[in-house]
């Protein structure tokens, strides 16, 4: 399932058994023999791990709430929106559904804060207002994350989302013409700086080297996304990717780069198409410059994230006399709190004089509502400081604070006959290139060897060595996958295979086209009874 499941050809590239495209769990269910319809459990899922600011770990969590999957609007570049067939696919239909669900993971999690994975959550506008209602009947807070188009935004209303709790939305501004539905008619400036008015954080987002750009019009789109004062701003390449209608375009004029791998499709490195004003190599650069530009106007994210938060605390919409109001302002005022501690030590680590005064016009806004308490505030921002100056060494070093370690968990069936099986797997060989798993589907036991990378003397022979101290670990047949190998040496490899040979006559080596068709080795193997040999 997933996106890449609409590359060309998709099933033939990576061993897999089914492909499902666009909205899956129905799919699965019928798959399983399950009905398709019936009601969706929500999984509990942290949206975010390992916040930092300054360096400082922040222990504050968010969960994630998925309403539904798909957007209508079918714009040209959109994968989302082509993935799922130009159509939406509700999980949570009403209002009382999404509340419910709401309260189901925030008790689950402690958090309040929910990540919407939502292409466009205000369109549906019923629904909306329906959740608001009951937040309000019901006294419960929730804070939220979404994306929104400019029009949706228009139609529920800025106070209406200040009231519901959204505290950060995204929005596609695109290009300073309107060349999308979205943005017609739409004051994008505007929309921003009063969602920014309202303590409302805003990412806009804007689309580089689009067919009418060429060197003049490219910088006036990235002026005018500056001009725009987002707390941020996402600089995306056009990228046709798979099966959108810009894609099957491309493709049929012969514009498409095939020589690029699927892995650089992501819009943040250089153009996988022909443009006529760029090449591969000017788009990075200019994706580049772009960032910087950005950045050294309108200032670190951060310190716009804190004067929109600040500047909401004077809104006219948490001013309100109603009880549900004052406690969202209570929760505003909190974290302001929390990031006025940091807001002196982020004035000091500042790069330029610009941005230094930016600052202290921030640090006037929040003396309004906040007293400047020594020594405490002193104390807290030169740590803050410090920690800052640790983060930095580090990622000046190489060393990446924010990747998570990657845990990789391998399942077979047990065998009632070997003793030291305790349910679940243990891989044979735990090396990084290389693994093996015991199988005993159909109530044969096989040994599955999985290649990846360069196979070379020692791995093998390490291999060998693992599998001959274990005598008790009998296999009828052996399947061997080597379509991620890179390189191997033959001679080693085959006297691996005959030393499999004297403990099994069943041997499979599956292949890759390409790899059957290059190396008449494998030919020779099967010419030799060594092994039979099956292609991916």
């Amino acid at each position: 399932g997933g996106h890449g499941t609409r590359i060309p050809d998709i099933e033939n590239l990576i061993d897999c058994d089914f492909v499902f495209q666009g909205e899956g769990i129905s799919q699965l269910r019928e798959l399983f023999g399950e009905d398709p319809t019936a009601q969706i459990k929500h999984p509990v899922m942290p949206s975010s791990d390992n916040w930092r600011v300054l360096g400082l770990p922040v222990s504050q969590t968010s969960a994630v709430l998925i309403p539904g999957v798909g957007c209508p609007n079918a714009c040209r570049f959109c994968c989302t929106s082509h993935f799922f067939d130009k159509t939406y696919f509700p999980f949570l239909k009403t209002g009382r559904e999404i509340f419910d669900t709401l309260v189901y993971l925030s008790d689950s999690m402690r958090t309040n804060e929910f990540q919407v994975m939502d292409e466009n959550f205000l369109k549906h506008k019923e629904r909306a207002f329906e959740l608001l209602e009951i937040m309000e009947r019901e006294r419960r807070t929730f804070s939220f994350n979404i994306f929104s188009s400019a029009e949706a935004i228009i139609d529920f209303g800025v106070e209406n989302m200040v009231r519901m709790g959204v505290t950060y939305v995204w929005i596609g501004s695109e290009s300073k013409q309107s060349l999308f539905e979205k943005t017609k008619g739409v004051d994008i400036k505007e929309l921003i700086s009063e969602l920014r008015a309202n303590g409302i954080v805003v990412l806009a987002s804007s689309i580089l080297f689009l067919e009418h750009h060429d060197r003049e019009t490219l910088q006036e789109d990235i002026d005018y996304a500056i001009d725009l004062k987002p707390d941020f701003t996402q600089f995306m390449q056009l990228g046709p990717m798979p099966q959108t209608k810009l894609y099957l375009d491309y493709k049929k004029e012969d514009r498409l780069i095939e020589d690029i791998p699927y892995e650089e499709w992501h819009g943040q490195h250089r153009l996988w198409f022909r443009h006529p004003h760029f090449t591969g190599a000017e788009s990075e650069t200019l994706l580049r410059e772009a960032f910087r530009k950005e950045f050294e106007t309108l200032g670190p994210s951060i310190l716009r994230v804190c004067e929109t938060m600040v500047r909401g605390m004077d809104s006219p919409a948490y001013k309100a006399s109603d009880p549900f109001m004052r406690l969202r302002y209570k929760l505003l005022k909190k974290k302001c709190r929390e990031y006025f501690y940091a807001l002196k030590a982020m004035k000091w680590l500042l790069p330029s004089k610009q941005m230094k005064g930016q600052a202290g016009r921030i640090e006037k806004l929040y003396m309004k509502h906040f007293r400047w308490q020594r020594p405490l505030n002193w104390l807290v921002s030169g740590f803050l400081c410090m920690l800052a100056g640790v983060a930095r060494i580090k990622l000046g070093l190489g060393y990446e604070a924010h990747q998570p370690g990657t845990r990789r968990t391998m399942y077979r069936l047990p065998r009632a006959d070997y003793k030291d099986m305790k349910g679940r797997i243990q891989a044979i060989f735990k090396k990084r290139k290389t693994w093996a798993i015991l199988d005993n589907t159909g109530g044969t036991a096989a040994l599955s060897l999985y290649f990846s990378g360069k196979l070379n003397r020692k791995t093998i022979d390490s291999l060998t060595k693992r599998l001959s101290s274990r005598p008790h670990f009998s296999f009828e047949s052996v399947r061997i996958n080597i379509t991620q190998l890179a390189d191997f040496n033959e001679e080693t490899f085959e006297k691996f295979l005959e030393k499999l040979s004297h403990r099994c006559e069943d041997i499979c080596i599956y292949c890759s086209e390409i790899q059957k068709r290059h190396l008449a080795f494998f030919n020779r193997l099967m010419s030799e009874q060594v092994c039979s040999v099956s292609t991916y």
